[in-house]
């Protein structure tokens, strides 16, 4: 929940900046969803679907969302962020993410809480914090499911990974 906090707040900082600012948390909110919804659908995901009532079609729900969302930060992290069509497609992200991240605490997370003491948590936790280490960091359309990701995912990483360093070394996002 706290990373969803922080999503919120990178949205912010990507409408309210222009210019290299701008391209710069854009860039920091296209990796921070990549990440955090991989390690969901890793983690958070499966747990859910094994153990809750109806657990199958709460996360087929959120995964529906999350592909939803995946394609629209897929178009784009391929746009200039000073494109004028840019801002309204942002928003149209963010509406749908901030959606998202309520279902999640709603559905999931709440039932996470009341079917596990803090022991297991902090496991999960644990689990969570180990997938993000290895996740893409831009989106994968089409990868909502935890096998998917674990297929898909390692190979992407490194893509994405050398991508992002090279911008780096390049001084620009591109």
């Amino acid at each position: 929940m706290g990373q969803h906090g922080e999503i919120r707040n990178l949205f912010d900082e990507v409408e309210q900046s222009t210019g290299d600012i701008r391209r710069d948390a854009f860039r920091r909110l296209v990796r921070m969803l990549a990440v955090h919804e991989t390690a969901e659908e890793e983690v958070v995901h499966p747990y859910v679907k094994r153990a809750v009532d109806g657990g199958a079609d709460i996360v087929a729900d959120r995964l529906a969302e999350e592909n939803a969302a995946k394609e629209v930060l897929s178009e784009l992290d391929g746009m200039d962020p000073e494109d004028s069509a840019f801002m309204p497609r942002l928003l149209e992200l963010r509406s749908a993410v901030m959606g998202h991240a309520r279902a999640e605490e709603r559905y999931e997370f709440a039932q996470l809480r009341r079917l596990n003491d803090a022991g297991r948590l902090a496991t999960m936790a644990k689990a969570v914090k180990a997938a993000e280490a290895t996740a893409p960091t831009h989106p994968h359309p089409g990868t909502e499911t935890a096998a998917r990701n674990l297929a898909v995912g390692p190979v992407a990483a490194v893509m994405d990974r050398a991508r992002d360093a090279i911008r780096k070394v390049m001084g620009k996002d591109g």
